[in-house]
């Protein structure tokens, strides 16, 4: 048996199915579990999915908004059993697969067009 296959037999069990189809430029909302104390409470993170890296169980999607003024990104593990479930809202419009010129841009600037 191969490294790949052990590798993949040992990750299966831990992938979700009920995963919506992301791709970058979408507005995404994911629900992240927080740990504070000994309580356990949902967080809603939402902001724009600047970058998507697939790797079977390693998926991850870089979200980014803006709060207070200041830009946040976000990495998040899409089979993580940290994050309960992940909402796209919108399809953003973008010709690109990286969206890191994003980062520059301010305010009316920053927005991606939806699709149509």
């Amino acid at each position: 048996m191969s490294k790949q296959a052990i590798l993949a037999s040992v990750a299966e069990p831990n992938l979700k199915s009920d995963l919506p189809v992301i791709k970058p430029g979408d507005t995404v909302r994911a629900h992240v579990k927080v740990r504070e104390g000994g309580k356990e409470r949902i967080q809603i993170f939402e902001g724009l999915a600047i970058a998507v890296k697939n790797g079977g169980i390693a998926k991850n999607v870089t979200l980014r908004k803006i709060s207070n003024g200041v830009g946040v990104e976000r990495t998040l593990l899409l089979h993580s059993p940290n994050v309960e479930k992940f909402e796209v809202l919108r399809h953003g419009k973008v010709r690109r697969a990286k969206l890191y010129y994003i980062r520059g841009k301010v305010g009316k600037a920053a927005r991606i067009a939806e699709k149509r």
